[in-house]
This record gives C-alpha cells, structure tokens and sequence, in this order.
C-alpha cells in the first residue's frame, strides 16, 4: 500500500489526469469527451516532462563542465540527491505525509479563501521528504509525526502560491492557474525589486534587433544561440579528459552543438506540453472546482509560465546565472559552505522568475530581480547545509528557496522548542489561513 501511494503522487501525471477526469464526469460530459479529455491532459503533462527532462539532462552535462572549466569544488544543491538519501530512512513517513499532505491541501482549499490545489508532484515529495526528516530529528514519531508533517505540508501548498499570485495574476491576467513551485521566496523578491526598480514599458519580448540580425526575433533560435555559446566557451575551457568521458569520446564542437541544441528542443517541447495541457485541464478543472473545491485554482510546475515571454525566460536565467557566480565568490568570506552555482534550479527559477519580473519592471526589472534571485538561490543553502549535516547528509542541501526556508524554519523552531513550538507554529499558520476568512467576510459587512 505504502509503495502504492508512493508511485502515484511521484507521477503527477496521474494527478493532474485524475484532476481533469473527475471535471469532466462532474460536468457530465459524455464518454468520448471525458477519454479524449483525461488523455489529453496526462499525454500533454508527459510532453511537458519530457521537455523539462531534456533541458535539466542538458544542465546535468553543463554543471560538471563549469566546475571543471573554471575548477570549482563545493557542493551543489541538487534536491534528488537529497531525497533519495532521505528516502532510505524515512521512505514510509514520507509517503504517508505526501499522502495526507494532499488531503489536507484539498481540505483548506474548500474550507478557506487559499482556492489552490498544488500539483507538482516532485515538490509535494521532496517538501514531504524534508518534514519528515527534520521533524522525525525533532522527536516526532508515530501518528503525530505523520500528523504535523501533513498539515504543514498542506499548509505550504496553499500558502505559497497564494504569494506569487498576485504576480502571476500580472502576467496571465487570470486566476485560472497559479504556481507550483517551492520557491514563492525568490519569485516574489524577484518581482518586487522588478516593481521598484524596473521599466515596465520596455518589455524584454519588445527587445529591438537589428535587421541583420533578424533570426533573433525568433524564441527558439535565440535560445539555441545563447546557449550554443555558453556550451562551446565552457566544453573549451573544461579539462578535455572530463569532455570525452561526458561526451563518449565525440568530438568536444560537436559535442556542444549536440548538447545544446537538445536543450533547445527541451525548451521547445515544454512549450507545446504546456500549451495541451492547459488546454485541457483548465475547462476539466472548473467542473472538479464546481463540485469539489468550489473556485479552486490549479498551481502547477514553473514552465507553465514560459510561453507569456519566452524572451525572459533565457535573460532571466542569465541574470540568476550572474547572481549565483556572485554568490560562489562571497562565500569563503562568510565562514559558510562553498555552494556550487546548480544550473537546474537557476535555469527552471530564473526563467520564471524573469517572466514575474519583466510583467512588473521589462527588461531593467529582470536583469536586477534575477541577479538577487540567484544570489539567494546559491546562498540559501549554505544556511540549510548545518542542519543537514546534523542528519548525516553533510554533502547534500536542497536547490530551492522554500526548501530550505521551511527547513531552516521548522529545524531551528524544533531545536530550540521541542515539540510544543511545532505544534504552536502550525496553530498560528492554521488561524492566519482560516482568519482571512473573517478577514473577508469582514470587507462585506455595512459600516
């Protein structure tokens, strides 16, 4: 049962199929609608994946080749590293906080004003992985192990897209979708520095080119030529032995241009997944919010918001790239462990982050939103390594801000007040999260 539970919500694909079939029966839609529509949903999600999968294994090339190039060593946030070593030890607990993690996020989405439904699969397993670990250290165990950890992580899986929201409002113009992603930290430092210190006028998709270099204007081909040239500069620059054994003894220009071109098609295969999923689970998703969660909102993973600007998708990463170098070099001069700039959570952060930030400031918005970005993104973690390696997991920290947020949060409130200051951590989330909704009834009454 435990291993069923499991590899379900480790496919979200099924989640969000699910989501849309029990829509479409609420709207009573007839056999052929509710087949095309729930495989609708689920192929466009696996699109979606396997896009995502191809540019994080074109990333997974570029960080070796970066460390080597520039002869980096440190530790790089990789959240998979993490949770398989926390899998080993907390499998079940973490299984069963998923599990009714999920239920409690559908209970505050239908009894409080925070109307989302998280459905990014890995999130809810690596924030389920990180509670169980750090609250089991506290001294949790048994029924209110799994009791504190799901209610927390239910509460983070409404809390944190209800902060972005106003954001991502700003950019889809709608409700209909929120995000997903643990990182409503970054994404909401990003956006307001954007706010205060950009130019919302000059729009990073209104990015003049000259007519010789027309091909610009095209997403795709920009893309592929920003990271052609990263990919080429740093295979050149990295030690040779390391490229050949990466590359299977390729030649290193081909190896390159092979490599990020993959990444390119990544890009471009996110954005068609995204496109049919959206166009699928947005009409199923009214009937299950009709039914179930009335005016619930899917949150869903960080690349649903790339296709509003693609352009802001590759500066915003190059800024966050920046950041994070920035952070690599004040590190040693803080006493804190040397964190290795991770392209995977630079990329897939900085990307939407750009697209928050240039809906709130253009182009000058993204460039200073995601160089803070990806300065706290590198850093956050050098602050999480502590107490992960009071868990044994002294060469591993998380990749995301809220990750290591929450886990700086609750470690340090479990560490200094026991049980008691959880619970009471987690009694005052629950009055704030119920109280907005005196908070708006409040608004409708007559003075």
């Amino acid at each position: 049962m435990m291993n069923l539970i499991f590899s379900f919500f480790n496919q979200p694909a099924f989640i969000v199929g699910l989501i849309a079939l029990i829509g479409l029966l609420s709207q009573k839609k007839n056999r052929t609608q509710v087949i095309n529509g729930t495989s609708k949903t689920i192929i466009g999600f696996l699109v979606f994946s396997i896009g995502s999968s191809a540019i994080a294994s074109a990333l997974g090339i570029l960080g070796p080749a970066f460390e080597s190039a520039f002869n980096l060593q440190g530790v790089i946030p990789t959240n998979e590293a993490v949770i398989a070593l926390v899998q080993d030890k907390f499998g079940t607990s973490m299984a069963l906080i998923m599990a009714f993690g999920f239920i409690v996020n559908l209970l505050l989405a239908r009894f409080t004003p925070l109307k989302y439904i998280f459905l990014t699969g890995h999130h809810i397993l690596f924030m389920a992985g990180l509670l169980a670990a750090i609250l089991t250290v506290i001294g949790f165990n048994g029924f209110a192990l799994i009791a504190a950890g799901a209610i927390l992580l239910g509460l983070t899986m409404v809390i944190t897209p209800a902060l972005v929201q106003p954001f991502y409002r700003n950019v889809t113009g709608s409700d209909t979708v929120a995000m997903g992603h643990y990182n409503a930290l970054t994404y909401c430092l990003a956006a307001y520095l954007a706010k205060k210190f950009g130019d919302k006028s000059h729009s990073t998709e209104d990015v003049k080119v000259p007519k010789g270099l027309d091909f610009f204007r095209d997403n795709v081909i920009s893309t592929a030529i920003v990271m052609l040239i990263i990919y080429i500069v740093t295979f050149f620059l990295a030690d040779p032995a390391a490229i050949d054994k990466m590359s299977g003894g390729q030649n290193i220009l081909i190896f390159a241009i092979i490599t990020a071109m993959q990444f390119t098609a990544g890009f471009v295969i996110v954005l068609q997944g995204v496109r049919m999923m959206l166009a699928e689970i947005i009409p199923a998703f009214k009937g299950f919010a009709d039914k179930i969660v009335p005016n619930a909102i899917p949150a869903l993973d960080c690349p649903v918001i790339f296709p509003f600007a693609p352009n802001a998708v590759i500066i915003g990463f190059l800024a966050s790239f920046v950041g994070g170098i920035v952070s690599f070099l004040i590190l040693p001069f803080t006493g804190l462990a040397l964190i290795i700039p991770g392209m995977i959570p630079l990329f897939f952060v900085g990307a939407a982050a750009g697209v928050l930030a240039n809906a709130q400031g253009g182009l000058r918005g993204v460039l200073i939103g995601c160089f803070f970005n990806g300065l706290i993104l590198n850093t956050l973690p050098a602050l999480l390594l502590p107490l992960l390696g009071s868990l044994g997991y002294s060469n591993s920290t998380f990749g995301d801000a809220d990750f290591v947020f929450n886990g700086i949060l609750v470690g340090n409130i479990g560490k200094y007040t026991g049980q008691i200051g959880i619970w009471g951590l987690i009694i005052i989330l629950l009055l704030i999260v119920f109280g907005l909704n005196f908070k708006k009834s409040s608004k409708k009454l007559p003075h």
